[in-house]
């Protein structure tokens, strides 16, 4: 059984980007951790930022109990995200107490500043984990830097509209279903999302982003996925040999 820990910035993003991709991980009895480092609480127009955060947060349990997940939360503000000293050792810490064989995180460009602050912080967080002199809290060291994976940034392009590359893609067909039930749990953001991003169906744009990912790989539906191999992060292959044979090639 290998430990997958996957983290980004509020509920939902993981569902959206990568859901299918914990599901069938999760089905071949890997224990998946999902991790958001905000409640999200500025997402609604309607409640306080505190009723906010609460219900994200119960929705994104209620998504990760649909595939025996854990799931947790950093605590950090809503667009309130920074790759600093502090926050690094928290992600750290994170790292150290779940001792991961393969991270997921966002991808460094996205429309969000959260998403990219996430992903350097996690990016950073697997390099300091192994260094015993790095201190951040009761948990020890790791032995060495664990394999780092970057999902699809929302929509595949960065802040000026420009197309990410992505290395491989994930079929994720026999776990759709699931991972739109995993979705359809936050509730609050249909009408947040109508709102702010001008999207009238929330579930209906999840859809349509996968099955264009799927459409690029040939599939119904696919979720796509970048390694980290600059030196001397691992160049091995932990998660495309865990997933096997649903592993798309471009």
């Amino acid at each position: 059984m290998a430990k997958i820990v996957a983290v980004h910035a509020h509920p939902d993003d993981l569902e959206i980007l990568a859901g299918g991709t914990l599901a069938y991980l999760a089905s071949l009895g890997h224990a998946v951790t999902m991790v958001t480092a905000t409640a999200g609480e500025g997402g609604s127009a309607d409640l306080p930022p505190n009723e906010t955060g609460r219900t994200r947060l119960a929705e994104g349990a209620a998504a990760a109990g649909r595939i025996g997940a854990h799931h947790r939360c950093l605590g950090f503000p809503d667009l309130g995200v920074f790759n600093d000293d502090a926050s690094r050792r928290k992600v750290t810490e994170l790292l150290r107490e779940t001792t991961p064989d393969v991270v997921i995180t966002a991808s460094p460009a996205d429309y969000h500043p959260d998403h990219e602050a996430i992903s350097l912080l996690v990016r950073d967080a697997c390099f300091a984990a192994p260094v015993a002199n790095y201190r951040t809290g009761a948990a020890p060291a790791l032995p060495g830097i664990p394999p780092l994976y970057f999902t699809d940034a929302i929509g595949g392009r960065d802040r000026d509209g420009n197309p990410l590359r992505r290395e491989f893609g994930v079929d994720i067909g026999r776990h759709y279903d699931t991972k739109r039930a995993m979705v359809a749990e936050h509730r609050s953001q249909v009408a947040w999302v109508a709102r702010q991003h001008g999207i009238s169906d929330f579930v209906g744009d999840m859809d349509a982003w996968t099955r264009k990912v799927g459409h690029d790989f040939g599939v119904s539906y696919a979720e796509g996925f970048r390694q980290y191999r600059h030196p001397p992060y691992p160049r091995e292959m932990k998660l495309q040999h865990l997933l096997g044979a649903v592993v798309l090639n471009p």
